[in-house]
């Protein structure tokens, strides 16, 4: 990654969030940070260089700020309750559709843009994607987000490719409002995100569960060895 580029946050007025963002400023980046609250928030040093306030369902509204950004992190997510009859809409709706939508509008945008930067995403899709979370709801809505990038990503054309990058994010337990027992440092597992997305993986993994490290590169290979299948059989019609 080069310094200069500008970065969005989802979710930065929380706890990864936050850590995200101080790393990108420290190095030279300008951040912008998406937060569904509505407190104020001061700009300093370590705070985003402009906040946005926004809301699910309305990421149309977004457009004009998604095309200012060369690299998009899509980090905002909630862990209803399992026994609240609303949870799983909810889960559904803020962990897996929108984000999706803020997808499928950053990718056209990445197509339409005349120059020749790269365009990135990446999205958190947690280790709940295949791991029990212990909370039906919020593995629903994880394992759904993660199927669709990893079909979004498998599938992009040629074409696509040039201009347009995903990364898949997949962390396990890390402390943080969402989850207050978490066992990973936040400011650990932002600094290996960044280290990581350096290279050039779409799948990148920070958990202490060794399983993780095992079973996602599996799932992955899945998708990518069927929609790979799906494209020959396209192609051969």
């Amino acid at each position: 990654m080069s310094e200069g580029k500008t970065i969005g946050i989802t979710g930065a007025s929380g706890a990864l969030g936050k850590e995200l963002t101080k790393i990108f400023r420290k190095r030279g980046f300008k951040v912008i940070g998406f937060t569904h609250s509505k407190n104020n928030y001061d700009i300093n040093n370590h705070s985003p260089n402009e906040w946005i306030k926004w809301q699910c369902g309305k990421e149309f509204l977004l457009r004009e700020h998604l095309e200012k950004i060369d690299i998009l992190i899509l980090n905002h997510g909630i862990y209803d309750g399992f026994k609240k009859k609303s949870s799983y809409e909810n889960s559904i709706e803020i962990n897996a559709l929108s984000k999706f939508k803020l997808l499928n509008l950053f990718e056209t945008i990445a197509t339409k843009n005349k120059s020749n930067i790269v365009k990135e995403i990446w999205i958190n899709t947690s280790e709940a994607e295949i791991l029990p979370a212990l909370n039906p709801s919020y593995e629903i809505s994880k394992s759904l987000i993660g199927q669709l990038v990893s079909f979004k990503k498998n599938l992009l054309d040629e074409n696509t490719k040039k201009k347009f990058k995903i990364k898949k994010i997949i962390l396990g337990p890390f402390k943080s409002e969402l989850n207050p027992i978490g066992i990973m440092n936040p400011e650990f597992v932002s600094n290996t995100i960044y280290n990581f997305a350096n290279l050039n993986i779409f799948l990148i993994i920070v958990s202490p569960n060794p399983l993780s490290y095992i079973l996602f590169p599996i799932k992955e290979l899945y998708y990518f060895l069927y929609c790979k299948f799906l494209t020959i059989s396209k192609l051969n019609n």
